[in-house]
């Protein structure tokens, strides 16, 4: 959590350590029910749906 409400969840290259993705304020709670979980899921697969790698972007240049 980064901060009381909400949350940041982070996509990790393991191989740099880089962070490849970062989605920041994310609404959750200490305690969550089943539907809170699934649509902090679907906001991350969201945003990975949207995600163009670094390397994909040197291809355009």
């Amino acid at each position: 959590m980064d901060a009381p409400g909400s949350m940041i969840a982070r996509l990790f290259d393991r191989a740099s350590g880089e962070t490849m993705i970062a989605i920041a304020g994310i609404p959750c709670s200490t305690v969550m029910n089943a539907a809170d979980v699934e649509r902090i899921i679907e906001a991350v697969e969201d945003e990975l749906a949207a995600f163009i790698p670094p390397v994909a972007l040197k291809s355009y240049a």
